[in-house]
């Protein structure tokens, strides 16, 4: 019984605490097309024409409507204003529910940022399966520059925390 505790505890950290992002600062970000959705309405996202307009804030989360993902959403939203005035775009990108991305990008997104599908050659290339459910992808942060290569990445199941760290990425980007 105490081996059951401790090994559920471990498991609690693990999910619960920052971990490093699969791909590292200075890394090249694969680029890659992905069928997204903006205010309800579909697009084929494109991360190099992004990136030719600035900073791509390039963030995974599991799935959508689920409680996390919702929040992680609202608080991107609110922040869109801000990195939309220091030339960044934002783009979320799940594995889980892609059948719902494009009512997501409307309820949730509040019409702000684009939502893209992930499909399993994206999660891999970006090293995102989330290890409990490895058909979503897990919760992972990226700011990238516009030659293409990653500046900040972050992984943390939690949301919090997401949108502040790469708000200060961009900004310290911003600055250079």
């Amino acid at each position: 019984m105490k081996r059951l505790i401790a090994g559920l505890g471990a498991v609690a950290l693990l999910t619960a605490s920052p971990a490093l992002a699969a791909l590292k600062v200075g890394d090249k970000a694969p680029d890659f097309d992905a069928k997204a959705a903006l205010a309800g309405k579909d697009f084929d996202f494109k991360l190099a024409k992004a990136l030719k307009k600035g900073p791509v804030v390039l963030y995974f989360f599991p799935a959508a409507y689920t409680a996390g993902c919702t929040a992680e959403a609202h608080e991107f939203a609110e922040a869109t204003p801000e990195f939309e005035k220091l030339g960044a775009t934002v783009i979320g990108v799940t594995a889980g529910n892609v059948d719902r991305i494009k009512d997501f990008s409307k309820e949730h997104c509040r019409d702000k940022f684009a939502v893209a599908a992930a499909d399993a050659t994206l999660v891999k290339e970006y090293d995102v399966v989330l290890s409990q459910k490895p058909e979503w992808s897990n919760r992972t942060s990226y700011v990238i520059a516009p030659n293409g290569k990653i500046l900040m990445a972050y992984t943390d199941g939690n949301f919090a925390g997401h949108v502040t760290q790469t708000m200060d990425a961009v900004k310290a980007y911003k600055k250079k």
